[in-house]
């Protein structure tokens, strides 16, 4: 399963470099996503999120260990036909103006660049991940203790005791390792709260200078590691891929060969062999196709059940009759313009929310004041039940 971004020749695009960079933590993020959803229902996978960090590097551990093995390229570089190549340089006394690209020559990984490159990829971004979360605590507390004050203990546990000297003698022994554990942990906190910024800094600067550069083709390495390693990330050709298929058909054949005792074991442990080169092989396409499906079952139970749970919707009511007229009341003017007490065009219109007929302010006023009823409808209505318009028809 490739993924061809585009470009000619065989420097990798700033693109194909970006994605094959971002591809685990975007890996990552739908992988806890997705075990949070399933932990819903199954609490035991809780522990799974409480060791996040350990879980995810282990698995890009074998899987890393892998693909360098078996493609000489990093799990997310062999989804994009990628392979990590040795820089040697060729040193010519003939021509001594011969371009950078001339000098350059290519090979396969060596043995201590695929360890160096695990380092890279697994172990250095799990202790980042560990000091990042230490940090991320620290500053928490900090804030806390800014806001509340320091949560230490008020009183202390030795004043109930009254017992003999051998209990205090042990409690406060423990007390003092404790304390003294303490005091190192908090020690320790502090100076990574000091340090971490900056060695983020670092690295974040690192990373966007060799970026920048790669992109402006001043140089073929894309990060510090791979130069600090003396590897390229070259596209794979057509021989190169037919080639690798028969290099590692020959490697796991030589591994088959190598089992010993009796007929029995070496069939258990060739079948052993074969389910786990299957596993691994078909994990790159088996991780990203698991978390597309369940996200797309995800969004299609949800909306059923936005469906099934979303209220039902009734057409409006209708609108109440309009209030009768009064035999004895006012008649209402033909023009509605006009005020039913006063015979004037309104002046300050205002309503009776009871009935809903417009008077003069001060007509209206003074009549319901004096008489608390609607002067059309004759319906009880009081002072409080008259409202202003600020538009009159």
């Amino acid at each position: 399963m490739l993924f061809q971004v585009g470009g000619q020749g065989t420097r990798p695009t700033f693109f194909e470099m970006s994605a094959a960079q971002q591809l685990p933590a975007s890996l990552r993020a739908a992988l806890t996503y997705s075990i949070g959803v399933l932990a819903l229902r199954r609490p035991f996978l809780h522990k799974i999120l409480d060791y996040e960090d350990e879980f995810f590097a282990l698995l890009m551990l074998a899987l890393e260990t892998h693909s360098l093995r078996n493609t000489d390229a990093s799990f997310s570089e062999s989804l994009y036909g990628l392979r990590r190549r040795t820089v040697r340089l060729r040193i010519k006394k003939d021509d001594t103006r011969l371009k950078s690209s001339d000098g350059i020559h290519h090979s396969g990984l060596e043995k201590h660049q695929r360890v160096l490159s695990v380092v890279f990829m697994v172990v250095l971004p799990y202790f980042k991940s560990k000091l990042h979360s230490v940090y991320n605590k620290e500053r928490e507390a900090r804030l806390q203790a800014s806001l509340w004050g320091p949560g230490e203990e008020r009183f202390d546990n030795n004043d109930y005791f009254d017992g003999g000297g051998g209990p205090l003698v042990s409690t406060g022994t423990l007390n003092a390792e404790t304390s003294v554990r303490t005091r190192l942990t908090k020690k320790i906190q502090k100076i990574i709260f000091s340090c971490y910024p900056w060695l983020h800094a670092s690295c974040e600067g690192f990373s966007f200078s060799y970026q920048l550069l790669y992109l402006l083709d001043a140089t073929g390495f894309y990060s510090l590691g791979l130069h600090a390693l003396g590897v390229h990330v070259c596209r794979a050709t057509g021989q190169e891929l037919m080639d690798n298929s028969s290099r590692i058909s020959k490697i796991r054949n030589h591994e088959r060969e190598r089992l010993h005792g009796p007929p029995w074991l070496k069939a258990l442990q060739g079948a052993l062999l074969s389910c786990t080169y299957t596993v691994l092989d078909y994990a790159q396409t088996g991780l990203i196709a698991a978390v597309f499906f369940f996200k797309m079952m995800e969004w299609w139970y949800q909306s059923a059940e936005e469906r099934m749970s979303a209220p039902t919707v009734y057409p409006p009511p209708p609108p109440p009759p309009p209030p009768k007229v009064a035999k004895e009341g006012i008649p209402l003017p033909p023009d509605r313009t006009i005020c039913p007490l006063c015979s004037q065009k309104r002046a300050n219109p205002s309503v009776v929310t009871l009935s809903g007929f417009v008077f003069c302010y001060a007509c209206i006023f003074k009549y319901i004041s004096q008489y608390n009823r609607c002067p059309v409808t004759l319906m009880p209505a009081t002072s409080e039940q008259i409202r202003r318009l600020f538009h009159d028809v």
